[in-house]
């Protein structure tokens, strides 16, 4: 088993993406919790734990958050539509 505490939150999205693509060819087999504040960083994730002010606020894929969980759908617009990574050129939308 292996605990990543926010372990990409210094890195750019391209090496994030790197760290990510490693991490499901070199230990495919291994379990991996993925704590994060970045959504591309666990979007791929088997489940995905939202958590709100210390409460579970869902847990289930990326794709049924986006549909099910306002918190989860917020963060997820926010950080994809030029407000989010550090390393994304802003856009005026």
């Amino acid at each position: 088993m292996l605990i990543l505490d926010d372990s990409t939150s210094a890195v750019d999205t391209a090496t994030d993406a790197r760290i990510r693509e490693a991490l499901r060819t070199v230990i495919p087999g291994t379990t991996k919790i993925i704590i994060a504040q970045r959504i591309s960083s666990v979007q791929d994730a088997d489940r995905i734990l939202v958590l709100d002010s210390g409460k579970i606020s869902g847990f289930d894929t990326h794709e049924n958050l986006l549909k099910s969980n306002a918190i989860y759908r917020e963060i997820y617009e926010a950080q994809t539509k030029g407000g989010g990574d550090f390393d994304h050129e802003q856009t005026g939308e």
